[in-house]
């Protein structure tokens, strides 16, 4: 019997051959000067074609979400061209990709923007770092959005759509987890905002929800995507009362018709624990489309959660790393490479695209 996680099935208006679907991964292999993709990233997102879907890397909106170096933008005319070369690969192999639409806020340096300042809800510094393409330093202190601002930022969103539609994606998943820009704005921590992006709940998720309107007015809910990480700290992010926060914010979203919500269950690329009083299961049930779950899972989980309906599919992070056909691996239950973690950030082929898979290493 075939199990359910390795059947078709529809996230919107876009068709998956099976339920894995390969988590967005910073890589930092963009070209340093147009932070655009390049052959080496072709090579990289069509070996992985036979996901069911990839989510690509984070990849800014603009110069000024940009946090780490070497990272991709969804911009310029050379990230387009470069982007449109990764999707006619996938595509030629029967894949379907899209992109992570990305502004990290806060979560940057002035070294990195040309000296200018992070930008964010509130000039509350993130305390994390950053990696500079030297080392990993210390993310600068921001400054505060004005309101009049942020509609611009909101406009960058559209602009990005429009780019990820001229590149050939199928669509976009907008990043509001891990401690960037939306999840600022959600979260009281680093929101202190009083004006009308600031202070409630529903001001709070003001912001979120402009940007969900401006992407979906592009390319429509069906191929719209959104990542959250309600119970997650990464990048010192807080929140005095999430449950309520996050029970607002998802049941705003069946508005959109949206082609999946992606939630991280639990802290960032760690455990799957939750704060009292806090609980996934119930922030799923509020959301009326389909559902990606993440964090930690492995081949029995996974293949459980689909099987029970508690997701629609499951994301797997740095299991794609080194194993590019990990569907099949899933499917006939063979052993896991090891990724090389010295490689995970930067650098060229090596722990890129060099990773074999069960048929090259039977040769």
């Amino acid at each position: 019997m075939t199990e359910a996680l390795f059947t078709p099935v529809a996230l919107g208006d876009i068709q998956l051959a099976n339920r894995v679907v390969m988590a967005p991964l910073t890589r930092n292999r963009a070209d340093p000067d147009t932070h655009a993709p390049h052959d080496l990233h072709v090579t990289y997102y069509s070996q992985r074609a036979s996901a069911g879907l990839i989510v690509t890397e984070g990849s800014q909106i603009s110069p000024e979400g940009k946090g780490y170096a070497w990272t991709p933008g969804i911009y310029s005319p050379e990230q387009i061209a470069g982007w449109k070369k990764v999707t006619d690969a996938v595509h030629a192999k029967g894949g379907k990709i899209v992109v992570q639409l990305w502004h990290v806020g806060r979560v940057s340096h002035s070294s990195l923007l040309d000296g200018a300042d992070p930008v964010a809800p509130s000039a509350v510094a993130a305390g994390s770092r950053t990696f500079d393409g030297k080392g990993f330093v210390e993310t600068s202190v921001p400054r505060a959005l004005e309101e009049g601002e942020i509609a611009r930022v909101v406009e960058d969103y559209r602009k990005a759509a429009m780019a990820a539609d001229a590149a050939g994606f199928d669509g976009v998943e907008i990043h509001g987890a891990n401690g960037y820009l939306i999840d600022q704005f959600l979260r009281d921590g680093a929101n202190q905002r009083t004006d009308g992006y600031g202070g409630s709940i529903e001001k709070r998720s003001r912001f979120l929800f402009e940007v969900l309107d401006a992407v979906t007015g592009v390319l429509g809910g069906g191929r719209t995507g959104l990542r959250l990480s309600p119970f997650s700290n990464a990048n010192g992010l807080t929140d005095s009362d999430p449950m309520p926060l996050f029970t607002h914010a998802v049941k705003g979203l069946n508005r959109y018709n949206l082609a999946f919500l992606h939630l991280v269950e639990g802290q960032t690329g760690g455990t799957r624990e939750l704060p009292e009083g806090c609980s996934i299961d119930a922030l799923r049930v509020l959301f009326d489309g389909p559902y990606i779950a993440n964090n930690g899972y492995d081949r029995e989980m996974a293949i459980k959660a689909v099987a029970e309906g508690k997701a629609d599919a499951v994301a797997f992070g740095k299991l794609f790393i080194a194993n590019p056909d990990l569907v099949e691996r899933l499917r006939v239950n063979a052993p896991l490479a090891e990724g090389n973690t010295a490689t995970y950030y930067g650098g060229g082929a090596e722990g890129y695209t060099d990773y074999p898979t069960l048929e090259d290493a039977k040769v």
